[in-house]
Order: structure tokens, then C-alpha cells, then sequence
């Protein structure tokens, strides 16, 4: 029998669609690899590296300061992207920052005063920030297990980014001529990533128009914009020569309302809150203890230099790729139990802890083997930094909506500020502490700024160690019935779609939620006459067929439809 035309073309579009989605998979995949290290370089401020370069007449100090507003635009931008992500979609959202990234890197080589650099950096900040939203977004659009596997690369590489920003930022200012290599570190991955970024949103348009589901309405957005500008404002302040105890006592009081604002502000229950917290402390500990482990094992200080820190760079981000995977299964093990924790965060809480718990471990292991003549022993805190890391930002991605997710971003960029003004704040203090010692020498700083190290490793322990408990103290319910833990899989097809995810127009099955059916009808046999109610109409002649009294068929009281005479 010959297959219909119908059906053969309906077999060649269901397959051309499948061809489709697992094309757009790999293409977000690939930008998220691309992308995630271009936002991150764009955060540590290396114009000190390069500052006899500078031309004679622009002032260092105004220097210093304008490369510094790369971070707290980012920090600005990330919540605002929240706001947006109401009207836009990841697509077109990240092809924005893409572009704004590629056109600063551009620009960068014609800036020659500390005003075009700052709106250089500037622009480079929200062009970042865009970034971080966008491929977040784009991940958690895709749905089954491309969704899952995405999401873990997604979390896997914002560690390992995080981790290698400042070596990655420092690295081509090695042998450079020119002080304009910092607005333009990787012009040739930039221009790549915007190509990249320009397929996706083709690719995205020809999978067919969708549509993205409101945020829950709220005051949630502007409450994680509030300490963005606070954070964002302290940033420029300090660099007008503010004390030291003020500044650490100002970007203390920054880590604790972003604690504070985790804790209580995030949506989406137990599950929002724990990745809320995850993402805070992540952001707070692994960009600025990288920072200054790199700084210290620096070969003019006295460590190998960059050459010696790649070895154990690379093993670190190869685990922190693989060891997201590891918490998807110890996720589906946990939600395949039935004891699952109540109010706690579902049954990712486990893999979260234990990965905040292998990220104090790294944060122990720096202050015990930093600084390392060879560089070869930093594997160990490098390794156990990143895969921590990943892991606890895989498994609470893994359970909590995406309204969540961004939140915690938000969260994210301001706790890396303010980790970045804490540390920041000690070491000028220590700074200041070895400079009024008579006849001091530069041995006495190097020794400084190990100490710095030491003692902010162990403070950046106690605040993992507090996030930790509190992802295990069980979260009172509300009155709105957000509290309920996010035990479903948000990519699951068969369970309703969660605050923002997608939901595909033409409702194919491969790109989105399920269709929405319709409410069914009611039933003709529902009521007492036909169908929109009303009296049963008279009999006919003979009474109804099948009835006592009535017509019988060709098999008694059957009726039949190809029955004559009915």
C-alpha cells in the first residue's frame, strides 16, 4: 500500500525539524564556549600592567579608573537584561552583546584619552553583561536532554571562565607595544563569536516563531537593581583615594546585602533561594581568589609566570566541563528516591552542597599551597575551585525556573564587585601596613600580598561555608506558595512549563513546551437532551433504535450504521 502524500510529507518536515534543532544544540553549544570567556575577560582591569606605555600625558590615575568601568556597567546591565528578557528572547538579546563587544574591540585601537576609554570599557561591560543573560537564556531554551547537557556546559563554563578571566586578560599584554592591547585582547575570537552569534539568530528564526511566557509579576527585578547601583557606585568611589578600613567595611556591608537579598528576595521557593546563594558566593570567591593567586605566581613576583599557571589551568577547566555531568546523574538519582528533602531545594540540594563543599576545599588547598615556585602543585586548589564550582551551579540550575536563574546572575556580577572591593580593600590596607615600616623592601610587599591571600582565602571559606548552611535551613512557606520545592524537571515535556520557559507557535514537540488543548467540549450524553442542553426531542415513529420497543438491527438490539430505514 502506498504511503499517502500527506503522511510522506509530514515524515519529511518531522525529520527536517529534528535535523534543525539538534544544528541550533550544537550552535548554542559552541557560543556558549565562545562567548562566556569573551564576557568574563572583559571584567579584570590590567591597564597597571601596561602603564609605562601610556603617553606621557594622560594621567595613570585616570587611567586606572576609566578601564574599572567595564565591571560595574556589567554589574548595571545584567539585572536590566532581566527586565528586558520580558520582550526579548536570547537570540537577539545575545547577538546585541556580541555586537557591542566587536564594536568596542574595534574602537578600542582609536582610543587615546581616559574619557574614550571608560566609555570604551563602558560599552565592553554591558556588552558582557548581555552576554551572560543571552547564553544563559539560550541554554535553557532547549528542552530534554539537549536542555540538560547544555545547562551543565553552560554552568561548567562560568566557572572556568571565572577562574581564568585574569590569566586570560593578562595574556596578551605579555611582550606588548602598545597600551591599547587591554580594549582589545581577542579581536579575532570576537569577530568569530559575532559570526557565530549572527548563524544562531538565523537558525532561530527558521525553527519558527515562538513565543516567551511573561516573568511573574513582582517587584523582584528592581530589587536586584537596587544593590547593583549601590555596589556599582561604591566601585568609583574607592578609587578617590577612600581609607582602607572604609572600604573594606563598605564592601563588606555589599557582600552581606547581596546574602541578605538571596536569602530573602529570590523567587521560585527553596530552589530559587539555593541558587541564589550558590551563584552569590560563586561570584564573590572564584574571580577574585583566581585574581590573586594569578598575581602572586606571577614570574616577577617570584612564581613561574603564566607560562607555569596554563598546566594546571587546563586540567582545572577540563574537570570543570566533565564534572557537571557527574551532578545531572547525582540529580536523577536523588529525584528517582523517595526521600526526597522538603523545603530544602529538592533533590539537587545534595549535589549543591557537595559542591560548595569541594569549593572550600579548593579555597583551603590556596591557602595551604599558594604561592608554588613550579606552579605545578596549583592544580589541586585550581581543580577543586572550578569543579566545585560547576557542580553547585549545574545541580541548582538544574531544579529552579528561569526567572530564578537570571536572578541569581544578577547576583552573580554583584557579588564578583564586591568580592573584587573587599579584596581589594585588604590589599590596600596591607599595602599601606608594609610601606610604613622603615626601610622596607620589595620582598616585604610580595610577602604582603601572600598574606592578603591567605587571609582572604580564609575569609571567602567562611562565606561558602555560611551559603552552605543556609541552603540546608528549610525554608518557611509564604503566602503566595512560592515555597514549594522545584522537584519537577523543568525540561521535562511532560510537566507544565515553568516562568519564562518556551513555548514553540507551531508546537512541533522538538522546541518547546507541549501544545496547549483545548478544554474538552461537554459530552452529548452529559445532559438530558442534546448537545448545548435542552428537552430530548420526541421519538420517532417505532421509538430509538436499540430501545425496547424500537427498530432492531441486523443483530437484535444493535444498532448498526449502515442500518436503512434509521
Amino acid at each position: 500500500m502506498a504511503v499517502p502524500q500527506i503522511r510522506r510529507a509530514w515524515a519529511f518536515g518531522s525529520a527536517r525539524a529534528v535535523r534543525l534543532s539538534l544544528v541550533l544544540d550544537l550552535v548554542v553549544g559552541l557560543l556558549i564556549v565562545l562567548a562566556l570567556p569573551l564576557a568574563s575577560v572583559t571584567i579584570p582591569n590590567t591597564v597597571s600592567v601596561v602603564a609605562e606605555l601610556l603617553p606621557p600625558d594622560v594621567s595613570k590615575v585616570d587611567m586606572t579608573r576609566a578601564h574599572g568601568m567595564a565591571l560595574p556597567a556589567l554589574v548595571l546591565t545584567v539585572p536590566l537584561a532581566l527586565l528586558a528578557a520580558r520582550r526579548l528572547r536570547a537570540a537577539p538579546m545575545l547577538l546585541a552583546g556580541l555586537a557591542l563587544l566587536a564594536a568596542a574591540t574595534a574602537a578600542g585601537g582609536y582610543a587615546g584619552s581616559a574619557v574614550a576609554v571608560g566609555a570604551l570599557r563602558a560599552l565592553q561591560g554591558v556588552g558582557g553583561g548581555l552576554v551572560l543573560c543571552g547564553t544563559l537564556l539560550a541554554a535553557r531554551e532547549r528542552h530534554g536532554r539537549a536542555g540538560r547537557v547544555l545547562v551543565s556546559l553552560w554552568a561548567g563554563v562560568l566557572a572556568a571562565s571565572l577562574l581564568t578571566a585574569q590569566a586570560l586578560a593578562l595574556w596578551p599584554l605579555d611582550q606588548a607595544t602598545s597600551w591599547r592591547v587591554t580594549l582589545q585582547p581577542y579581536p579575532v575570537v570576537t569577530g568569530l563569536a559575532l559570526a557565530v552569534g549572527g548563524v544562531h539568530l538565523v537558525l532561530w528564526r527558521k525553527a519558527g516563531e515562538a513565543v516567551t511566557r511573561p516573568v511573574a509579576a513582582g517587584g523582584r527585578p528592581l530589587a536586584a537593581t537596587a544593590p547593583a547601583v549601590g555596589i556599582a557606585a561604591l566601585a568609583l568611589g574607592i578609587t578617590f583615594d577612600w581609607p582602607s578600613v572604609l572600604t573594606i567595611a563598605a564592601a563588606a556591608v555589599a557582600a552581606l546585602v547581596v546574602f541578605a537579598l538571596a536569602l530573602f528576595g529570590a523567587p521560585d521557593g527553596a530552589a530559587g533561594r539555593m541558587l541564589a546563594l550558590t551563584m552569590a558566593v560563586t561570584g564573590l570567591v572564584v574571580l577574585p581568589t583566581a585574581a590573586q593567586t594569578t598575581y602572586v605566581e606571577l614570574r616577577g613576583v617570584g612564581g613561574p609566570g603564566l607560562i607555569g599557571l596554563w598546566p594546571p589551568f587546563a586540567i582545572a577547566v577540563a574537570v570543570a566541563l566533565a564534572a557537571p555531568v557527574l551532578a545531572d546523574r547525582l540529580i536523577r538519582r536523588a529525584a528517582s528516591s523517595a526521600g526526597s528533602e522538603t523545603g530544602t531545594g529538592g533533590p539537587g540540594a545534595q549535589p549543591v552542597r557537595i559542591g560548595l563543599a569541594v569549593l572550600v576545599a579548593g579555597l583551603a588547598a590556596t591557602r595551604l599551597l599558594v604561592p608554588d615556585p613550579d606552579g605545578l602543585v596549583l592544580v589541586v586548589p585550581f581543580t577543586l575551585i572550578a569543579a566545585g564550582a560547576a557542580v553547585a551551579l549545574a545541580a541548582a540550575l538544574r531544579t529552579a525556573a528561569t526567572e530564578a536563574a537570571l536572578f541569581g546572575l544578577t547576583l552573580c556580577a554583584s557579588g564578583v564587585l564586591a568580592g573584587f572591593l573587599l579584596g581589594t580593600g585588604m590589599q590596600i590596607a596591607r599595602v599601606r601596613a608594609v610601606e610604613s615600616i622603615p626601610g622596607f623592601d620589595a620582598q616585604d610587599l610580595v610577602d604582603g600580598f601572600v598574606a592578603t591571600l591567605h587571609t582572604w582565602a580564609l575569609v571567602a571559606g567562611f562565606a561558602v561555608v555560611a551559603a552552605l548552611v543556609l541552603t540546608a535551613i528549610p525554608l518557611r512557606r509564604r503566602a503566595g506558595g512560592h515555597a514549594a520545592d522545584a522537584a519537577a524537571d523543568p525540561y521535562d515535556p511532560a510537566q507544565p512549563t515553568a516562568v519564562m520557559d518556551v513555548v514553540v507557535a507551531r508546537g512541533d514537540g522538538l522546541h518547546g513546551a507541549r501544545p496547549v488543548v483545548p478544554p474538552p467540549s461537554p459530552s452529548p450524553e452529559a445532559g438530558p437532551g442534546p448537545v448545548g442542553g435542552g428537552e430530548r426531542p420526541e421519538p420517532p415513529r417505532g421509538g430509538f433504535p436499540g430501545e425496547p420497543g424500537g427498530r432492531r438491527g441486523r443483530e437484535g438490539d444493535e444498532w448498526r450504521p449502515d442500518e436503512r430505514g434509521g
